[in-house]
């Protein structure tokens, strides 16, 4: 069957074109979204929790109609792009009293999975505020955590599908482009890592990164269907050491390329970042490189303990 076009990992023959062509002749007065989702069914488009690929598939469908392959329905209304008026996260005030003493005095922490609590607005602002990067909205599956001791806010960290291609990455695991298509949303990536600038503790940093990760991959679990079998992040080497990464265990693995996803240029434009993986079994690469379909909770192993040497480095993952 010949293909079409090839879209976010799917190859279109002229087959799924024709189902696509049945569906708006067979509909017409239904949306584009009514038909975007009549689509995914009939093809079985869904995410790894099994909810339709709506949103791929309407961008999708729009290339198909720019293709002139398809004549959509026109559209019944034009609502604002929520993404291009996204307005910045609230501002929350927190106690800012500076905090500087050996860890052990801020014990019980507390690590908590905001994402969809009415904590989340706090973990926007503080990241907003605090982290260097700033906050930007996620897009695909992610988490978000805020770290507590007595109550009080000291660290945010935020975890989110991992990017398409890294070449650091993927020579470290050894898998194909075919592989990495399909297994991909099996790695998380630590996007931002902010402990909060009046918390001055020795050993922190390192000891929240590890806390993290023992239990990041059953919460993935619990909300996305799927377990997690590595970690990675990327640290901007001309601001930072990665000296918590390193504590903990994380493994470098190379350099991103420094073009960033969207360029075309072969030129670097952006500034290289070193590429950090954990990986949360031993057998990692086999998992990454067998074709994922357990529904039942993958147990992590145990992980490695943060080393005791680690410095706070705030706000520079």
């Amino acid at each position: 069957m010949e293909i079409v076009t090839t879209y976010r990992g799917r190859d279109i023959t002229e087959a799924d074109i024709a189902v696509v062509r049945q569906i708006i002749a067979a509909n017409p007065e239904g949306s584009r979204r009514f038909i975007s989702q009549e689509v995914c069914r009939a093809w079985e488009w869904r995410q790894a929790n099994g909810s339709l690929k709506d949103m791929v598939c309407r961008s999708l469908l729009l290339l198909l109609q720019s293709k002139g392959l398809i004549k959509l329905p026109p559209p019944k209304c034009k609502p604002s792009n929520p993404l291009a008026n996204r307005k910045q996260p609230v501002k929350i005030k927190v106690d800012s009293t500076p905090i500087q003493c050996p860890i052990n005095e801020l014990y019980p922490i507390h690590l908590k999975q905001v994402r969809r609590t009415r904590f989340e607005k706090l973990f926007n602002s503080l990241i907003s505020q605090h982290h260097y990067l700033g906050y930007t909205h996620p897009v695909g599956e992610h988490l978000k955590y805020i770290a507590f001791s007595n109550e009080r806010p000291i660290a945010c960290l935020a975890w989110s599908s991992a990017p398409w291609y890294i070449g650091a990455r993927d020579r470290f695991i050894g898998w194909s482009p075919e592989t990495r298509q399909k297994n991909l949303h099996l790695i998380i990536n630590n996007t931002r890592f902010l402990v909060l600038p009046w918390v001055r503790v020795s050993h922190l940093a390192s000891h929240l990164l590890a806390l993290s990760r023992r239990r990041v991959s059953l919460d993935w679990q619990t909300v996305y269907k799927h377990p997690v079998f590595l970690l990675e992040t990327f640290v901007d080497t001309e601001r930072f050491q990665g000296t918590c990464y390193k504590a903990d265990n994380w493994i470098y693995v190379g350099k991103t390329t420094g073009r960033g996803k969207l360029s075309t240029s072969t030129k670097p434009t952006l500034s290289k970042k070193a590429v950090y993986a954990y990986p949360l079994r031993k057998n990692f690469r086999e998992r990454l490189n067998t074709q994922y379909s357990s529904p039942s909770i993958e147990l992590p192993i145990q992980p490695a303990c943060a080393c005791p040497h680690a410095v706070r480095e705030a706000s520079r993952c």
